[in-house]
């Protein structure tokens, strides 16, 4: 069993598709639960973030980089670098762009560094990437053949209700289990 949090940003809503997704998985590991907390509550949040077990970040990539909503969330989270609460937590991220690109790694690395200024411990997407034919990837996960954490990509002109595709979704979710999953492992030692 293991308690995660999701913290997360979304400025159009498919970021928070993503976050669902995330937390679907976490709770098909058994007995494991899941908070999803939207960055602008945050406030709320802080003493159930401090007594998770995991925090898995998720914010959508603008200009290169997580959202100013996002980081916005990081500098809040200064109050209490020294005190260390996060420390020997599990870490993992997400983010979602408009492009095959964005420049999404950018903003995984902002995450995984974020985490380790935390001393918590970073998990990645155990997945190899997906093998395309002729662009079809047939529900393939790890479709944008990340390693660092989940990524998705939402054509802008579709609402969150069709985007990101299902192939994005369910590889968040896979990610959202694995954290559950590790999280738990490192709380029977």
């Amino acid at each position: 069993m293991s308690n995660v949090v999701v913290v997360y940003h979304s400025g159009y809503g498919h970021t928070r598709v993503m976050a669902e997704a995330v937390a679907q998985g976490v709770e098909r590991h058994s007995g494991s639960t899941c908070r999803l907390v939207a960055v602008e509550e945050v406030e709320r949040y802080w003493d159930e973030l401090h007594r998770a077990d995991a925090i898995i970040f998720g914010a959508p990539t603008y200009m290169g980089s997580a959202s100013a909503g996002f980081k916005h969330f990081m500098e809040a989270s200064a109050a209490f670098y020294l005190a260390k609460p996060w420390r020997n937590k599990v870490a993992a991220g997400f983010t979602n762009s408009g492009t095959l690109c964005g420049d999404k790694l950018n903003t995984l690395l902002q995450m995984a560094v974020f985490a380790a200024q935390h001393s918590m411990i970073w998990v990645g997407l155990d997945l190899l990437p997906a093998r395309s034919a002729a662009g079809c990837f047939d529900g393939q996960l790890n479709r944008l053949g990340s390693s660092l954490g989940a990524m998705a990509q939402s054509s802008v002109e579709q609402p969150p209700e069709h985007a990101p595709p299902l192939e994005d979704r369910r590889t968040a979710a896979h990610l959202g289990e694995r954290v559950a999953q590790v999280a738990q492992r490192l709380r029977q030692k």
